[in-house]
């Protein structure tokens, strides 16, 4: 079983502007509202991929049970800790002549809360994927990501973690199988900026030295680079397209990676696949169907004939 973890999922209401005006009224020229997080975005791809997942996380108030509805999907199972107080938070992404996001802070969660969240993770067994995405909310200890791989030690299981700077740093004295950092996190982690192939791959190489199995690096407009656990180095570049969406990529590109190892244990085909994932949420207004990934991926593929 996969199971993904989203500790402070979300409404994403998704407004579009000809122009955001500071100090008016903007009327928009229209709206959408997902639901999700960074763990339920991949459990969602996942999903369109025909695999059987878990998303774990906590909801709250009536926002967390329009989250928990708009998560139910045959071939994801929903699994949270329902929060007495507070609701589940709602991000507003605004779409302009630029991308503006504000975020929600979510709920508060409690000790007891936090300790039944704990204790579901206790159905983890031998040859699971436990994917670890996206912040943590303020109100829970620094080190959550660090209890629950802890927790999970004497399993072996496939992890993979997609957070930024001390969550990602901290998690890796655990041996992840798959991390996914992008360029502005590798500089943020080292204090240095990481900007060309060549700094890209020696921070990637440093990254596996302090634990992680396999980097997956995305670089934007350049495409992924993948480090993996043998040493090789793979490379995707993009599909060019009308960019429609940035918001899910990089965890549509998570759920096709683990997707690709899982189906063919073969890291090349799972670059490919998590790259065709990827594109394919930033095409759509909304995360990748399995219609677009296939034809992505049949793009893909072609490249590398």
């Amino acid at each position: 079983m996969i199971y993904t973890v989203t500790l402070n999922p979300s409404i994403d209401y998704v407004v579009h502007l000809d122009k955001l005006i500071n100090g008016i009224t903007n009327r928009t020229t229209g709206e959408e509202y997902y639901f999700g997080g960074k763990g339920i975005n991949v459990s969602h791809v996942l999903a369109e991929l025909d695999l059987d997942n878990t998303a774990l996380g906590f909801v709250a108030g009536f926002t967390g049970e329009a989250i928990e509805k708009g998560t139910k999907h045959p071939r994801i199972r929903t699994d949270f800790i329902h929060l007495k107080e507070g609701v589940s938070r709602i991000n507003v992404k605004i779409k302009s002549d630029e991308e503006t996001e504000i975020n929600g802070q979510g709920p508060h969660i409690d000790d007891e809360a936090l300790e039944a969240f704990m204790a579901k993770t206790d159905a983890i067994g031998n040859g699971d994927t436990l994917i670890l995405s996206g912040s943590i909310p303020k109100t829970m200890p620094d080190d959550v990501y660090e209890r629950i791989l802890e927790r999970i030690t004497d399993r072996d299981v496939r992890i993979v973690v997609d957070a930024t700077k001390q969550l990602l740093v901290n998690s890796l004295k655990y041996r992840p199988f798959l991390i996914k950092p992008n360029r502005q996190e590798i500089s943020e982690i080292f204090g240095v900026e990481v900007r060309d192939e060549e700094t890209t791959l020696f921070y990637a190489r440093r990254l596996q030295e302090m634990g992680a199995r396999n980097v997956l690096v995305s670089l934007g407009g350049d495409g992924a680079m993948l480090l993996d656990e043998n040493g090789r180095v793979h490379r995707e570049g993009i599909i060019k397209g009308r960019v429609l969406n940035t918001v899910g990529s990089g965890d549509s590109m998570v759920a096709g990676f683990v997707a690709g190892c899982i189906q063919r244990n073969d890291y090349a085909y799972a670059l490919r696949l998590g790259s065709a994932c990827g594109n394919a949420t930033a095409f759509l207004d909304g995360l990748a169907t399995r219609e677009k990934i296939e034809e992505l991926l049949e793009l893909f593929e072609s490249k590398n004939r």
